[in-house]
């Protein structure tokens, strides 16, 4: 053996809100229950998943682009309520 580690690749993923690429540890899954976006703290619950910052203000602009109606494929407005009521800890 050489004696190299082998580095472990990161999954990259895009915030919907300021569009910059981040490790997908680093973003906060969003998934749609029902017409609601939910958080996904640990990233198991089913279906498709939107990601975006945790951080208020990439919430409000992906909220205010309608980006998780195009993330989503979701023909009407979605309610975001739980998203933008969360303390910035919890984001």
């Amino acid at each position: 053996m050489s004696g190299r580690t082998r580095v472990r690749a990161c999954p990259q993923r895009t915030c919907v809100g300021c569009r910059e690429q981040s490790g997908k540890a680093e973003l906060l899954r969003v998934v749609l229950v029902g017409g609601r976006c939910v958080p996904d703290h640990r990233g198991t619950l089913p279906g498709r998943g939107a990601y975006v910052h945790p951080r208020q203000s990439c919430v409000d602009t992906a909220v205010r682009r309608r980006a998780f109606q195009r993330a989503f494929r979701a023909p009407g407005p979605l309610d975001t309520a739980e998203l933008q009521s969360a303390p910035q800890a919890t984001l």
